[in-house]
């Protein structure tokens, strides 16, 4: 008798789970999508969908048991991550980490308080389910402060605040992508070179692939806080990867974590000191884990389907990068009607790769959060000065939007 074909129940439908979805076929899965959005473009290319919030972690679960499935992820999809831990230790299936290690490390509240309970260098910060709460204790904050969701990803909701008359502003901004009605306010930690937002991946909690990028902003979006652009390999100063190498092995050691991957945020401030900023069960969005792919060789992704479901993964070691990598994030500056994606013809032989998501007449809106991004650009350059040259502006490439009837 044939061995039964395995399940994985991917929770969300976004574009960023389509190279999941390859993988899983190509290891000879059977893939379910699962959210409340049917017309989600991943259930085009899953064998079956299930109408299901996955903020419902008993919903999910009816629907896992239904299903008889043998593995479980949220992968780039923040909002199903601790629904996804929560399946996995009801039913036993293979998970990063445990539900609770999970929940601490998805709320940004309690994964400051863990991580300040334990030791870690960690900017200060308040954890608050009510605005009022948090008006009363503005005399106290340190200014500049940056308020945020505890439970979302993408910068969605984030905003700095530099004195306490905008800090109800700002609030009201975050609790508005809450979906726990929670929000922090913390102290804001200034980078000093590049912070760093890529994914890494633990096997049997050894932490054996652990990569650092640099992360570009615009700084004339709606939202200056959404990644516009990564680099690879970072220019953070070794002691420092060390340092956060070391920390974050601590991290899944004391959280107990298991095997999978994960989308680590870090920097160094400008005091010197090296910080772990976020680090969650999941792949992160915006490619990373393709793109590390195409630079160093690894399969995260395929490892990740392995490991949900029980299967070996492949031995991985720190990433040996393929030259010098850029990732932009291609996004308008205004709402209106696309018209073309301009680059210029002398870094045309340093793109590898164009996934552009929009078409001429399409809608498209100005960068207020990761998700109005409109597709990448994935760039190998032969050295550093090279690369450095394009990542310090982006006059060499143009997103045309037709506003008003004119081009911008």
């Amino acid at each position: 008798m044939p061995d039964r074909q395995k399940k994985l129940l991917l929770l969300g439908g976004s574009k960023y789970i389509l190279p999941v979805i390859r993988e899983a076929h190509a290891l000879g899965l059977h893939v379910v999508t699962c959210d409340y959005l049917p017309d989600n473009i991943a259930h085009q290319y899953s064998d079956a969908y299930r109408n299901v919030s996955i903020i419902d972690k008993e919903a999910v679960l009816e629907t896992a048991r239904e299903l008889g499935i043998d593995g479980v992820m949220s992968f780039a999809c923040d909002p199903g991550v601790v629904t996804a831990a929560y399946v996995a230790e009801k039913l036993g299936l293979p998970s990063p980490g445990s539900y609770e290690a999970t929940s601490i490390l998805q709320d940004k509240g309690r994964f400051r308080a863990f991580l300040r309970d334990n030791g870690f260098t960690v900017p200060w910060a308040r954890r608050y389910a009510e605005k009022a709460a948090a008006l009363r204790d503005a005399g106290e904050y340190t200014w500049p402060a940056i308020v945020k969701p505890v439970d979302c990803a993408g910068s969605k909701g984030v905003k700095r605040v530099d004195g306490p008359e905008k800090l109800s502003a700002a609030i009201d901004r975050a609790l508005d992508f809450s979906h726990s009605g929670a929000f922090i306010v913390e102290q804001f930690i200034t980078q000093q070179g590049y912070s760093s937002d890529t994914d890494c991946f633990v096997i049997d909690g050894k932490l054996a692939y652990c990569s650092f990028d640099e992360q570009h902003f615009d700084r004339k979006a709606e939202n200056p806080y959404t990644p516009a652009a990564y680099a690879w390999p970072s220019s953070m100063p070794a002691e420092i990867q060390t340092e956060l190498r070391s920390e974050l092995q601590r991290l899944m050691t004391l959280l107990s974590i298991g095997t999978g991957v994960f989308n680590v945020e870090t920097r160094q401030g400008t005091d010197g000191r090296a910080y772990i900023m976020e680090c969650t069960p999941r792949g992160g969005g915006n490619r990373l884990s393709e793109v590390l792919e195409l630079a160093s060789g690894v399969k995260l992704i395929q490892n990740a389907v392995r490991a949900a479901v029980g299967l070996p993964v492949d031995a991985m070691d720190d990433p040996v990068y393929a030259g010098h990598w850029a990732e932009i994030i291609l996004h308008s500056g205004e709402d209106g009607v696309f018209r073309e994606l301009w680059i210029d013809p002398a870094v045309q032989d340093a793109v590898r790769e164009t996934d552009l998501w929009v078409r001429p007449g399409d809608r498209v809106e100005r960068f207020s959060g990761a998700n109005k991004a409109i597709g990448t650009l994935v760039l190998n350059f032969p050295d550093r000065k090279t690369m450095d040259r394009y990542m310090s502006g982006d006059a060499w490439y143009r997103v045309l939007v037709d506003q008003k009837g004119q081009i911008i």
